[in-house]
């Protein structure tokens, strides 16, 4: 697919592989109830994004303090930050995005953004049947195994 810019989220969580802008793009209502109570969401309407660094952005990704502090040092994403990880990466709070940036951050260092999308989107497969999968997801919809590719 390639590297949307708008979906290189700064803190090494690809956008691409991300359970909301995936909702929104399908506009799947079915999957933006589940989601609803993952993030403590009110309204499907709120299940919305383009992505990161879009002008469309998800409301709890809106205010996001990693996005900002690398904006204010000038920077691309915390990959580029020899202050990696930080007290925004330590603190972040859904432990499936820390876990997710402590791995990811590495890689898209070592093998710039091209092949870092490429691993993400590659990763983000069912290993039995292929079926595509969101981060954080724990049981493929194609199969019905569970997974863990985070």
């Amino acid at each position: 697919m390639g590297a949307k810019k708008e979906w290189l989220a700064c803190c090494g969580l690809y956008c691409g592989v991300c359970a909301v802008l995936i909702a929104d793009r399908d506009d799947n209502e079915k999957f933006k109830q589940k989601l609803l109570g993952v993030y403590g969401l009110s309204s499907t309407d709120q299940v919305r994004c383009k992505g990161c660094r879009s002008d469309d952005r998800f409301i709890l990704c809106e205010a996001c303090p990693i996005r900002a502090c690398c904006d204010e040092k000038g920077i691309e994403g915390c990959h580029q930050c020899d202050d990696w990880p930080c007290e925004y990466i330590e603190g972040f709070g859904y432990p499936v995005g820390k876990k997710v940036m402590m791995r990811a951050i590495p890689t898209w260092r070592e093998h710039g953004t091209e092949k870092w999308v490429e691993m993400e989107e590659e990763r983000y497969h069912c290993p039995e049947c292929g079926y595509v999968l969101f981060r954080g997801a724990r049981r493929c919809r194609g199969c019905g195994i569970d997974v863990d590719v985070d």
